[in-house]
């Protein structure tokens, strides 16, 4: 939410991290069959503040450059969570049929959605950001992770992040957040759970009961992980 504008399915600029982990859980995430035509769509959900889009970068990179989808390109001011009818449309559609993708990103300053710009099929694209493991979407998902950070914590993360100009912004989200994930939560169908840990992520089982689910993935990054 609030972020610089990002081209649509394009990585930020990589985050290097050492270790296996991320990895392992790469290798794992290919290891699946494709959920979205053929594609396997990973979802990176959380509270907003809670480091979704580092993680989602880091293990974008470990894919060997997987596409990354923020749903802040998706969402707007006035639709803070109701765009699910434009992910569809313009993503999950064409890829299902195994064709291009497209989406319009939306610009938090100018508040215009942009020109569209492609998402070809990939093995592999992450689609991070409040909201990736809703009900509607959990249906085209290969896997969907939780960034296990309580609220009030990632939402303090968040206000730090983007100062006091988004203050009144920020009392809008929290409110819809809150909203939203009372009527629909994504917590309770992750498959695993990822923590940050001073040397990096700790990856664990989440509540989903998914037939085939890895017993423990638990290692850390090494030194160079999160700072």
């Amino acid at each position: 939410m609030c972020r610089a504008y990002t081209d649509c399915g394009k990585r930020r600029a990589p985050h290097h991290t050492s270790g296996s982990t991320i990895h392992d859980l790469a290798a794992r995430l290919r290891g699946l069959p494709p959920s979205l035509g053929p594609v396997r769509l990973i979802a990176v959900d959380g509270h907003a503040g809670s480091g979704k889009s580092t993680f989602a970068g880091r293990l974008a990179a470990a894919l060997g450059g997987a596409p990354v989808l923020h749903l802040d390109d998706f969402a707007s001011h006035e639709r803070l969570f109701e765009w699910t009818e434009r992910l569809t449309a313009q993503v999950i559609d064409p890829l299902s049929r195994g064709e291009s993708a497209h989406c319009t990103p939306y610009d938090w300053r100018a508040r215009t959605f942009g020109p569209p710009r492609p998402l070809p099929p990939a093995p592999v694209i992450v689609v991070e950001g409040v909201g990736a493991g809703r009900r509607a979407l959990r249906p085209h998902l290969a896997h969907l992770l939780w960034m296990e950070l309580p609220r009030e914590e990632s939402w303090a993360r968040g206000r730090l992040r983007d100062g006091e100009e988004q203050r009144e912004f920020w009392a809008r989200w929290v409110e819809a957040e809150h909203a939203h994930f009372a009527a629909d939560p994504s917590r309770p169908h992750a498959d695993l759970l990822v923590h940050q840990t001073p040397g990096g992520y700790e990856v664990l089982p989440g509540p989903s009961d998914r037939p085939g689910a890895d017993p423990v993935i638990t290692h850390g990054d090494g030194p160079s992980a999160v700072r």
